[in-house]
């Protein structure tokens, strides 16, 4: 249901805009299906960090053909299995809307992360008017079962800056199919 979910039209247009500003040794956090395989471009290498052993299989057969190396890690982002400082960028797409611990996992992201090294992003969140956050707010506990525990009312921007990063390039929009979904993308750097 997630693959389905996340494969839409509107979806698929976006990860490129994300995707492509990966370089060097890359962490995807959440990294699912593996749906942005194909977008990936000027990597050596790619960690694929999934706790879901389904979606790492679905993974695993998108993974056929993939010139770069990858190295599946089936956990979490609150716990990544990598060394301090050992990844040039680190990815996420729609998936801080999900992770029970978005803070921690963060200071994980953080924590691996090179010193010049940056973190791309793109994930629905909390809208800036009043009467769509509140809707969020209602809908929120109502739709994340069904929804891979998606929080629509989260303020990634907030959670990324109160992790240390620098938030250089932002860019918030709604999805024209979802009026209750608002998303962000951008790129950081650590502060």
């Amino acid at each position: 249901m997630l693959d389905k979910g996340m494969s839409g039209e509107e979806i698929e247009k976006l990860r490129p805009s994300v995707i492509e500003k990966a370089s060097g040794v890359v962490l995807e956090i959440g990294a699912g299906s593996g749906l942005n395989l194909p977008f990936y471009k000027n990597i050596s290498k790619l960690y694929f960090l999934e706790p879901s052993k389904g979606l790492m299989e679905m993974a695993r057969k998108r993974a056929k053909g993939i010139t770069f190396p990858i190295e599946f890690l089936e956990a979490g982002a609150e716990r990544i299995p990598l060394p301090d400082t050992s990844v040039d960028t680190v990815v996420s797409t729609w998936t801080l809307c999900s992770i029970d611990d978005a803070a921690k996992a963060l200071r994980e992201m953080r924590r691996v992360l090179k010193p010049a090294g940056q973190f791309v992003f793109i994930d629905h969140g909390i809208s800036p008017h009043s009467f769509m956050r509140t809707l969020q707010k209602i809908l929120t506990p109502i739709m994340r079962p069904w929804t891979g525990n998606c929080h629509l009312n989260r303020d990634i921007p907030a959670l990324i800056e109160e992790a240390g990063f620098s938030i250089a390039q932002k860019d918030q929009f709604h999805e024209r199919s979802h009026p209750l979904i608002f998303n962000t993308r951008g790129n950081s750097s650590l502060g």
